[in-house]
């Protein structure tokens, strides 16, 4: 979603000046926004490549690759400790949380930060996410703490709305059932067919119109759909005019008119669980569901009934939660899923531009700069407006 980060950063400056004797404003001032002289801990927590590390010199975002920084980093007399080990109160993280500085995550293998890790990370001064979305961090409790979270906005936002469309069509075309006969040596083309639509002519609709939503929109125009859009904040004319796409103020008027619903808003208190068993049988039957969003905005289990019921005939995406998920999520086994694991945001072009990202940033702290303003999703105890 639009972000109006200047505005937001000049209004919480406002408030500290505003409120200086306040108990938020005096947590405030007990953590630098930039970052103090001498060497500085920093770790980061991505998901490890193994046998794959090697076949890509670009693979930049797992354990192995460290974002590329770690020479950098190390040159310049800091400390940098990569991990996969995030769980658990004996995880490799959990170690160094008492005197990290920084903290690099990514949405891809999440750390939750919690408020418990934040209250014993005395050291701490920044968290980074190494791609877009940052609900994995407890956001109200790194405000209090007067932390500075920020990531690499759109740094990811045309891989993902490639992938969208990409899971639009594999469930309009009915296309996984025909991918599994070749491998088990059948051919059945009546099973298939009797539920492969074109996707000219349909109706969808995306539940937020930000980034990655109007990215979507525009890649959907040439396939003559009708698109609709549900956000707070609706489009300039000029692009909605662009895109084609109808503005929905009321969303559950949208969605009986669906025949693809797309999840594209943030995790947010009001959007977690937004997506339960009365919002579902609001859809139409049949309808086909794309989250690359996030897991929590959907009940678990409402998906499941309903995929098993066929209220919703197919539904794809790589979001989770938790995250790893369990062998046992049943997300995994319900009928008429086309599910990954979280792969939409990191592709390898994805990969270079938030691993960019993140060292412009470190760059920045330590030289005591601002970083970009659309960056900041907590500054000086003030969170960005998609997350309030």
């Amino acid at each position: 979603m639009a972000i109006t980060m200047k505005c937001v950063a000049a209004s919480a400056f406002r408030a500290l000046a505003a409120s200086s004797n306040s108990t938020s404003a005096s947590s405030i001032l007990t953590r630098n926004l930039h970052a103090s002289p001498g060497s500085k801990k920093i770790v980061g927590v991505f998901y490890k490549a193994n046998e794959y590390a090697s076949m890509n010199p670009n693979f930049l975002g797992c354990v192995e690759g460290a974002l590329g920084i770690r020479e950098w980093l190390e040159s310049q007399g800091h400390q940098y400790i990569v991990t996969d080990d995030k769980e658990g109160p004996d995880s490799e993280l959990e170690k160094h949380i008492p005197d990290l500085h920084v903290l690099i995550t990514t949405p891809f293998h999440p750390a939750y930060v919690t408020a418990e890790r934040i209250k014993k990370a005395k050291n701490l001064q920044l968290l980074l996410t190494a791609g877009i979305g940052s609900d994995h961090i407890d956001l109200n409790a790194a405000a209090e703490s007067g932390l500075t979270v920020a990531e690499v906005t759109g740094s990811n936002v045309v891989s993902v709305a490639e992938d969208e469309l990409m899971r639009i069509l594999i469930l309009v075309r009915n296309f996984l059932p025909g991918y599994h006969q070749v491998i088990n040596g059948e051919w059945k083309v009546a099973a298939i067919a009797h539920r492969a639509y074109d996707l000219e002519g349909k109706t969808v609709g995306t539940v937020g119109a930000g980034r990655i939503g109007r990215l979507l929109l525009q890649r959907l125009k040439p396939f003559n759909c009708n698109l609709l859009y549900h956000d707070r904040i609706k489009m300039d004319p000029e692009l909605e005019n662009q895109t084609g796409a109808k503005y929905e103020e009321d969303l559950e008027k949208m969605l009986p008119k669906c025949d693809v619903v797309v999840i594209n808003t943030p995790l947010t208190e009001k959007t977690r669980g937004m997506f339960n068993k009365d919002m579902i049988a609001k859809m139409k039957k049949g309808v086909l569901i794309v989250n690359n969003a996030r897991g929590a905005i959907m009940d678990t289990q409402a998906v499941v009934d309903a995929c098993s019921s066929g209220h919703i005939a197919g539904y794809s995406g790589d979001v989770w939660y938790p995250q790893p998920a369990p062998k046992d999520h049943p997300w995994r086994y319900m009928p008429n899923q086309a599910m990954t694991p979280h792969i939409s945001g990191t592709t390898i072009d994805a990969q270079l531009r938030y691993a960019a990202g993140v060292k412009d940033m470190l760059d920045r702290y330590f030289k005591g700069e601002d970083f970009p303003p659309h960056n900041y999703i907590v500054k000086a105890g003030e969170l960005a407006s998609q997350y309030r």
